[in-house]
């Protein structure tokens, strides 16, 4: 039903078919087959197959998965990338392997980019800009970039969105979500993955990317948030020139923050811009709770006064009070080798799933800490790669089944590359020494008489609230005990897969039936000696036993192949 759902229009059946033929040749029939798609299969596949799937010899599974997505485009480009970021859903070997996809695509024509502008502001373009230069400067799945100058002189940069992306966008993702339901369905395995929670995830990441208003109130946050700071430059946008699929900022002149040898031909000190951007990380992070989450070189730049420009603000993430409390004390229990506070971060805030032996975790969990974290602590801080502590942390927290929040993975992900900027500027940078002021300041903003307050009331609130609402549930319990109306649910493990060979074993007794029945049939055929005959052999029974042989001699190749005889 959820595929019928997807495919009732003519693109959408398309589309379809592309993605399942693209998934074929990279060798992925036998995943396609389980969950139900065959229908989409080319007969002729079929037909060679017979619905067993050789295994494929050459590149890993993922490599062929990256080389899939890479050839079916935009969206599934960006949930490449999405997933390159969570290896705790997808594990490190896919996660590094999606890595390497480059969201760079052609540009489509200036004529498009032109129709979109006047058909958002509802005027020529001649009346909005002065100059608008044909040659777009970047290029991306989603939107690609123009520079512009406004009637008033102003010099602007022009972000317009793909034609036709929106509905591309909206179409895979109905695609995937429909697949992903299936995978959980047929696929037990695959539960793991949660393919249904990556769809949502990538759903909700890519929307946000479409909405160019949403993007805009992004940057002015920001602009607000560091309206204070000479060191840090966000660009002012055009609130008047700002739709769904339009976007007008002010242009920033500078160099990419990776762009070495533009830096030194500025003349500024790469020490200080190091400083400056790492600073202004740890304020978003650890004092605003708004953070920039895809600071790759392309979208920091330095400027020629020596600041450091923010660019693109649709990917963002966001950090709670108590997500900033925690990270400051993990960092600091980290510092401190503290890892029974360590561990007890992790348990208040409820990364540790319920089902899991909590003394077992922490005894477990703490010998992991210590023996991957404790031949860092031989090092001096400017020897510590940052990278590889906060990758060890993660790897343990999946070991561990741990969940981990997505804005909090997107923190990972930002300091990681920003750490990674640092030590290109400034190889001597102490990144972990530029920390500890923020979390100290963290930890010690939680005894403010007003937060303590702010605590204690929300404690009472919720004290106040069990009073209340514990005698009814209790009620309620014994009423439905009473009623005999308590219901338990029990998963059955491994009965889908079961029932999927129960179909293909059955289809196989029924195939082998049909070809029994055409084999005796041809024998009667034969002795009547109804229709035409050559040399005595009734021409009818020859064509059916011929049939019937092809096709028994398939079923045989079929169940060999399997590997079950």
């Amino acid at each position: 039903m959820d595929l019928f759902r997807v495919t009732r229009t003519y693109r959408s059946a398309r589309r379809l078919q592309q993605i399942v033929n693209v998934f074929l040749k990279h060798g992925f029939g036998r995943i396609i087959d389980q969950i139900h798609l065959g229908r989409y299969i080319p007969f002729r596949k079929r037909l060679k197959t017979f619905g067993e799937w050789p295994a494929v010899k050459g590149p890993t599974v993922p490599e062929r998965l990256r080389m899939a997505f890479e050839e079916l485009g935009p969206s599934f480009i960006k949930l490449a990338q999405l997933l390159s970021s969570r290896p705790d859903l997808v594990t490190a070997s896919f996660a590094n392997e999606f890595k390497k996809l480059q969201d760079e695509v052609p540009p489509f024509p200036v004529e498009e980019a032109r129709r979109i502008i006047e058909e958002e502001f509802k005027v020529p373009i001649g009346e909005v800009f002065l100059r608008f230069e044909e040659k777009p400067v970047a290029a991306a799945s989603i939107a690609q970039v123009h520079h512009a100058k406004l009637i008033d002189g102003s010099d602007v940069i022009v972000k317009v969105q793909r034609p036709g992306i929106r509905e591309q966008l909206e179409t895979d993702i109905s695609i995937l979500t429909a697949a992903a339901r299936l995978l959980d369905r047929y696929i037990p395995e695959s539960r793991f993955f949660n393919p249904s929670g990556i769809v949502d995830e990538f759903s909700k990441t890519v929307r946000r990317e479409l909405d160019f208003v949403g993007e805009a109130k992004n940057c002015s946050r920001f602009k607000r948030n560091f309206e204070g700071n000479p060191d840090v430059l966000i660009p002012r946008i055009y609130a008047d020139l700002v739709t769904e699929r339009v976007l007008v900022m002010e242009r920033i002149e500078g160099v990419p923050i990776d762009d070495i040898a533009g830096i030194v031909r500025m003349g500024l000190d790469r020490k200080v811009l190091v400083q400056i951007s790492v600073s202004a990380y740890f304020k978003m992070v650890l004092e605003d709770g708004f953070f920039h989450a895809d600071p790759h070189a392309g979208n920091i730049m330095a400027t020629p006064d020596g600041r450091l420009a923010f660019v693109d603000f649709g990917i963002v993430g966001s950090v709670t009070p108590e997500m900033m409390e925690t990270m400051a004390n993990t960092f600091l229990a980290l510092i401190h080798k503290d890892f029974d506070q360590l561990i007890d971060q992790y348990v208040e805030l409820g990364y540790v799933p319920e089902d899991v032996d909590l003394e077992k975790f922490r005894r477990e969990f703490k010998t992991d800490l210590l023996y991957f974290l404790e031949p860092l602590y031989g090092m001096t801080l400017q020897e510590i790669n940052f990278a590889q502590y906060l990758d060890i942390i993660t790897h343990i927290a999946m070991k561990h089944r741990m969940q981990i929040p997505a804005d909090l993975l997107l923190v990972n992900k930002a300091m990681l590359i920003l750490e990674n900027i640092s030590r290109e500027l400034d190889p001597e940078f102490d990144f972990v020494a530029a920390a500890e002021p923020y979390a100290k300041k963290i930890v010690q903003s939680r005894y403010n008489p007003s937060r303590l307050y702010e605590k204690a009331s929300r404690n009472l609130l919720e004290l106040g609230d069990f009073i209340l609402f514990f005698p009814k549930q209790i009620r309620q319990l014994i009423r439905k005990t009473l009623r005999d109306d308590i219901h338990l649910k029990m998963t059955h493990i491994g009965m889908d897969r079961f029932i999927t060979d129960m179909h293909r074993s059955t289809n196989r007794i029924t195939f082998g039936m049909i070809v029994s029945a055409m084999l005796l049939s041809s024998a009667i055929l034969q002795a009547v000696g109804v229709g035409w005959r050559i040399f005595g052999i009734s021409v009818l029974a020859l064509l059916t036993f011929g049939v019937a042989f092809l096709l028994g001699i398939w079923l045989l190749i079929s169940i060999i192949r399997s590997g079950r005889l």
